[in-house]
């Protein structure tokens, strides 16, 4: 990939891409991202990613690094797609989030390479009206960072998160000890994108790829008459156009790991050509 120089790298951060909606989005259009940002790596959250809307297969994975995905990310439909379960146990480049109670497979932290710089990532799930019971984020944050910035000063986090407060409360826990924190699981993308004071960009949310005329990239008459009489529904990926894919591209001084620039992408296609290529 073409960089900028080599004292900086460029991250695109992609949103939660829903269903087949959001990967024919994204391989249509992440080549053209990469080449107009000058990207030179990927993390996108793919927790929602199988047709149904729901969790992450292995062909969705290598669907993913074929487009040249460093890392994905997930949250709390990781675990929607029984087959995810073994690859996530002996791979580490899908996240599941960091504070999950022990025991359960995978790993919430993982580093790669790009451009001889190692990059590392931080997945965590928030608690503040999410239903799971799982550990404090905060401190299983403040936990991995004592042995991750050993390896590394260029580190992302994806907190996976309902409550705009918590995700802004964990954006300053860290600041100026990461490159940056992404919101991701409301799938609506936020216009605060900044950097804060110690060099630590932050979103409170990156947005999802999917249909735009809809309720969260599912089809909205299906929520709606949910929301109505509350009975029991199976929400499908809506194909309504346009589609969207949205996120932000960070840049990052190799040598502090501080972020000196973050803008937001956004995506729109009224002419997309819906395929399932996964088979999942």
């Amino acid at each position: 990939m073409q960089g900028n120089n080599m004292s900086t790298l460029r991250v695109l951060l992609i949103g939660d891409v829903v269903g087949d909606t959001g990967c024919t989005m994204f391989q249509k259009h992440i080549n053209h991202v990469r080449e107009k940002y000058h990207i030179d790596a990927i993390i996108v959250n793919g927790e929602n990613s199988a047709s149904g809307g729901k969790g992450i297969t292995s062909r969705i994975v290598k669907f993913f690094k074929h487009n040249g995905v460093d890392v994905i990310t997930t949250g709390n439909h990781v675990w929607a797609k029984r087959e995810i379960y073994d690859y996530i146990a002996q791979h580490h480049d899908v996240l599941r989030p960091a504070n999950f109670p022990m025991g359960v497979p995978g790993v919430g932290v993982a580093t790669f390479e790009c451009k001889g710089q190692t990059i590392g990532v931080i997945n965590v799930q928030g608690r503040v009206f999410m239903r799971d019971l799982i550990d404090c984020p905060f401190r299983t944050v403040e936990s991995i960072l004592t042995y991750l910035r050993s390896k590394t000063k260029i580190i992302f986090i994806d907190f996976h998160a309902e409550a705009t407060s918590e995700k802004m409360a964990m954006a300053y826990f860290v600041e100026g000890k990461v490159s940056g924190v992404v919101g991701t699981h409301t799938h609506v993308q936020t216009a605060d994108e900044r950097i804060l004071p110690g060099g630590t960009a932050y979103i409170t949310d990156l947005g999802m790829t999917g249909s735009l005329n809809s309720s969260l990239g599912m089809k909205k008459d299906v929520i709606i008459k949910h929301f109505l009489d509350q009975m029991p529904v199976k929400f499908e990926v809506s194909t309504d156009m346009p589609v969207i894919m949205t996120g932000v591209w960070i840049e990052v001084d190799v040598h502090s790991g501080k972020a000196i620039k973050i803008e937001r992408v956004k995506i729109l296609d009224d002419n997309l050509h819906i395929h399932n290529t996964l088979g999942d």
